[in-house]
């Protein structure tokens, strides 16, 4: 697959909710035309990884999904941590937000914004 083309297989899948809360969002934004959703990871959290989502543009590399109508952008290093993984929105008054379903997580901080991986040897593309 070359850079920059919708990916077969997403890196990462939305909920219909998740989808529609970042819609929402984006329509709210007076800037939000020609944005989507980009996820990625970073050094840092409390477990070595911690999670990061952003409205905005795409880049010339990204692996690209769109799913219920909101573009999902995902960079060449954070696919390989995040391949599989699920977003959900939940609107509940305790432990609502987005939340990250990710499969390639070894273990997740009580949190939910950090995560720590398998052993190098275990982590494959």
């Amino acid at each position: 697959m070359a850079n920059g083309s919708v990916d077969v297989q997403p890196v990462v899948t939305l909920t219909e909710s998740a989808a529609r809360e970042i819609a929402a969002k984006l329509a709210a934004d007076p800037q939000g035309a020609g944005k989507g959703l980009r996820l990625y990871v970073e050094q840092g959290g409390c477990s070595g990884m911690q999670y990061g989502m952003v409205l905005d543009e795409k880049r010339p590399d990204d692996l690209e999904a769109a799913l219920f109508g909101v573009s999902v952008w995902v960079d060449a290093f954070s696919a390989k941590y995040l391949r599989g993984s699920m977003v959900d929105f939940s609107e509940a008054l305790t432990g609502g937000g987005f939340k990250i379903s990710n499969p390639q997580a070894a273990q997740s901080c009580g949190c939910g914004k950090s995560f720590e991986t398998a052993p190098a040897e275990k982590v494959s593309g």
